[in-house]
Formats: structure tokens, C-alpha cells, sequence
């Protein structure tokens, strides 16, 4: 990948406004995510494994947001959170080390 390539991703911070787990699915948490747009951006997350709804609403995330929409579990996801796999497969979300305003670009 060269740096033009990786310069059109759009990496923002986003905060969780609210989380559920999608019925029907073991892994699927439905995220609604303010990435400081006029409507809030769902998100669908494999993520229920390591993390409760209620833990992670308010927090700030790193998401892309200019991925094509995707359907999985029949609804709609418009972003993907960035997170990493430690050694046992869990993920671990990536979170600013201090407050950002929604919607701030990551570069």
C-alpha cells in the first residue's frame, strides 16, 4: 500500500452513543457511533465477546468511515471500529489516550 492509498482512508474518532447485541449472533454488537455528522453512524462490531453493551457506551473510538456499506445479520453497518488482537484473539478497542470532539480526523 503506498501512503496515497493509505491517505484516503477516513479514520475519525467516534463516540459511542449506544450499544446492543444483535440477536441471533454470539459475536455482533449494533453500535450507533456520533462521528460529529448531523445523524449518527450504525455500526455493526464483532466485539460482544470482550465487551458488554453498557461498558462501552460514552467511550471514544477509532473508526473508518468511509467503507462501503456492509449487511450482516440483515442490517446495515457504515463503519468499522479499529481495534487489536492480543495473543489470546480478543479484541481490543483503540481509544484516544485523552478527550477528542467526535468527528476528529485521524491523519
Amino acid at each position: 500500500m503506498t501512503i496515497d492509498e493509505f491517505q484516503q482512508s477516513d479514520l475519525r474518532v467516534g463516540k459511542i452513543v449506544s450499544a446492543e447485541r444483535v440477536e441471533g449472533s454470539e459475536k455482533l454488537l449494533k453500535l450507533q457511533v456520533d462521528i460529529g455528522e448531523a445523524a449518527l453512524r450504525q455500526i455493526l462490531s464483532g466485539i460482544a465477546r470482550a465487551y458488554a453493551p453498557e461498558d462501552i457506551i460514552g467511550k471514544s473510538v477509532v473508526i473508518i468511515a468511509n467503507l462501503d456499506p456492509r449487511v450482516m445479520m440483515g442490517m446495515e453497518s457504515n463503519g468499522m471500529l479499529l481495534a487489536a488482537h492480543g495473543g489470546d484473539g480478543v479484541p481490543v478497542l483503540l481509544l484516544p489516550a485523552s478527550d477528542v470532539p467526535p468527528g476528529a480526523k485521524i491523519s
